[in-house]
Parts: structure tokens; sequence; C-alpha cells
């Protein structure tokens, strides 16, 4: 089965854009956009300001998607396909003091093109999809941990 999943490309004032930890506890240093699962009967951009408002406490509006990506387990059944949405912050201000209520994002931040490009970070097509243009489709990427 495949799962579905969103995730926000949110750009500040600044032009940086936002990310978050991709794994709880910090058994990982790989960071992505903030997002999730995608649940039953609720429209993919409900979906995205929700995981936004969890894993951030900020408040989105949802514009149009920008990349559509896929991880699997080439030796596993894991197979996600994501979509990154443009979004726009409407309402609050990353705090450290927020707490993720599934407790799986534990940091974030904002950071420029060059901050991101010292960082490991999924996926590949990250920044390009942040500052760049056009839609981009990224099929297959190997799931890294």
């Amino acid at each position: 089965m495949i799962r579905l999943a969103v995730r926000a490309l949110i750009l500040d004032a600044l032009g940086r854009l936002l990310i978050v930890n991709a794994w709880p506890g910090g058994v990982s240093d790989l960071w992505t956009a903030p997002g999730g699962g995608a649940n039953l009967h609720s429209s993919l951009p409900d979906n995205l300001a929700r995981e936004v408002h969890e894993e951030t406490g900020l408040t989105v509006s949802v514009d149009a998607p920008v990349l559509v990506n896929e991880f699997h387990d080439p030796d596993g059944s894991f197979h996600q396909v994501d979509i990154y949405f443009r979004c726009t912050l409407l309402k609050g201000e990353v705090s450290p003091q927020w707490r993720d209520p599934e407790g799986v994002v534990t940091e974030r931040r904002w950071v420029t093109p060059d901050e991101l490009a010292a960082l490991r970070f999924k996926p590949d097509t990250l920044a390009k999809a942040a500052w760049g243009g056009a839609m981009i489709y990224d099929p297959l990427e190997p799931i890294i941990r």
C-alpha cells in the first residue's frame, strides 16, 4: 500500500525556508519540510494545515502544489508519495517551547539556501522546489534514515 503525505514549503519575509527534524528524539540529523500523513475524508490542504499547526504551532494558508516526491524502501514494503505545497504564513512564530502533540517533531528552524545545503535533508529536490519556479516530479527516491 502506498502512503500519501503532504508537506509545506513556507518561506518567511527574509526568504528563509521552514524545516523540521524528521525523526523524534534526535535519532537522526535529517531535516525536511513540515507535514505528514493524509487522513481519510479530509482534503490535502486541510490535512496540511493541520499537520503544520501540530508540528510548528503556525497557521498557514495552503497554496499550489510544487513538488510530487516518492520515497520508497527498495528492500522493504515502505512507499510514500509526498505532495509539497507552497504555503503562506498567516499567524504564529516558530518557538522552541512548541510541543508537537505526537512527539515526532522536536526541532524546527528557518534556513537560507546556503544553510540548507550544509544540512542533511530530504528530498534531494527540496531547495529547487522551495526557491525554484516550476512543478517538479521526483520519482522513487530511496528512503534514508
